[in-house]
C-alpha cells in the first residue's frame, strides 16, 4: 500500500473527483486563507497605482502596464498556498485514512492544485474587475483573451505542483508558509512593476531570464494588443519544465513520506 503514488486507472477518476470536491470545501472553509488570496493582490495594485505610479515612467498608463504583473503576483501566492495545504494532510493523519481505503497519492495532490486553480482563476476576475474601475483598458480580441488564460493556467498548473512537492518537503504548516515569500518575492525582479532597464545593471541577467518575465511579458501583450515576440514560447518552456519536474518530485517525494 505504501507504494501507492499513482491511483488504479480505473479509479484514479473518481478519487481524483472526491479530492478535488474536498480541496475546494477546505478552501472555502478557510476564509482567512481565502479572503487573503483575493484581497490581497487587489491592495498591493491599489498601492502600486496610486502612491507608486506617479513616479514610475513606463510609456504608457501606469496601471495598463501593471496589471499583468499583478495578475502574475496574485497567482503566484495563491498557487504557494498550496504546500500548507498539503504539508497539513501530510502531518494531521488523513493520509492513513486515505491509503486505508486505497486512494493514490495522485488523486490528492491533484485535488490540492484543482483548488489552487479555482482560487486563482477566483483572484484574477477580482482583480481584473477592480483594474477596469481604476482605468484599465485592454486592446485584446476574444482569441488574446483565450491565449493570456491559457498562459496563466499553465503557470498556476506548474507553481501549484512545485508547491505540493514543498508541502512534501516541510514538517510544518509554519515552514511551508515561508514558500510563500519565495514566491511574492519572484516578481520584483522581473517585468512585472517596472521596466527592466531601469533596474540596476547588475540585476538584468535574472530579471531578463527568470520564468516570471516571459510570462508576464506574454499576457502583458495579449492583453494590450503589443508584439510578444518569443515570449510566449519561453513562458511555454519554463512552465512545461518546471511542471514536469515537479510532478516526477512530488511523485518521489509521496513515496518518501508514506513509506
Amino acid at each position: 500500500m505504501s507504494e501507492l503514488v499513482l491511483a488504479r486507472p480505473a479509479s484514479f477518476g473518481g478519487d481524483a473527483r472526491v479530492m478535488m470536491a474536498r480541496s475546494l470545501r477546505l478552501s472555502l472553509r478557510n476564509m482567512d486563507a481565502l479572503f487573503t488570496a483575493l484581497f490581497l493582490p487587489v491592495m498591493l495594485m491599489l498601492l502600486f497605482v496610486y502612491l507608486f505610479g506617479g513616479a514610475i515612467e513606463t510609456g504608457t498608463e501606469y496601471v495598463t502596464y501593471v496589471v499583468p504583473g499583478v495578475i502574475l503576483l496574485c497567482a503566484g501566492f495563491g498557487s504557494s498556498l498550496t504546500a500548507v495545504a498539503v504539508t497539513q494532510d501530510m502531518n494531521g493523519g488523513i493520509m492513513d485514512r486515505f491509503r486505508s481505503m486505497d486512494i493514490g497519492g495522485a488523486a490528492v495532490l491533484a485535488g490540492h492544485v484543482v483548488a489552487s486553480i479555482s482560487r486563482n482563476l477566483l483572484s484574477t476576475v477580482l482583480v481584473l474587475a477592480v483594474a477596469f474601475l481604476i482605468g484599465f483598458r485592454p486592446q485584446a480580441d476574444p482569441l488574446d483573451y483565450l491565449a493570456a488564460v491559457g498562459v496563466l493556467l499553465l503557470f498556476v498548473l506548474a507553481f501549484s505542483w512545485v508547491s505540493a512537492a514543498v508541502g512534501l518537503i516541510t514538517r510544518s504548516a509554519e515552514a511551508a508558509g515561508g514558500f510563500t515569500f519565495f514566491v511574492m518575492f519572484m516578481p520584483y525582479p522581473s517585468s512585472a512593476f517596472v521596466p527592466i532597464d531601469t533596474m540596476p545593471s547588475w540585476i538584468h541577467g535574472f530579471a531578463e531570464h527568470q520564468p516570471f518575465t516571459p510570462v508576464i511579458e506574454s499576457m502583458r501583450g495579449l492583453l494590450l494588443g503589443t508584439p510578444i515576440g518569443d515570449s510566449a514560447w519561453l513562458a511555454a518552456a519554463w512552465c512545461g519544465g518546471i511542471l514536469v519536474v515537479a510532478v516526477a518530485a512530488s511523485g518521489f517525494l509521496f513515496r518518501r513520506r508514506i513509506s
